[in-house]
């Protein structure tokens, strides 16, 4: 599975704590290994946003993203706590 990075999500990267960036690296390794790893709390979202899904990367940062239609490419488009959704 290849991940696309949007030009959003690593601007919000860069402005990450380095705590959280090393716990993001972490999560997606886990999220490589299988996007439905219950430790992700991965879920659709909903209203304005109901193509995207979202998994944790703790309790306050999150990331959005999106399957390809082939499920063979993954878009990362925001990376940040919940007002990401704004």
């Amino acid at each position: 599975m290849e991940i696309i990075y949007s030009s959003k999500f690593a601007k919000e990267y860069k402005k990450l704590p380095l705590f959280i960036k090393i716990i993001a690296e972490k999560q997606e390794i886990i999220f490589h290994q299988n996007p439905r790893n219950p430790k992700l709390k991965t879920h659709k979202l909903k209203g304005k946003f109901k193509k995207y899904l979202s998994f944790s990367i703790d309790y306050k940062y999150r990331i959005i993203f999106e399957f390809s239609e082939n499920k063979n490419t993954v878009y990362f488009h925001s990376i940040g706590d919940h007002d990401v959704y704004q």
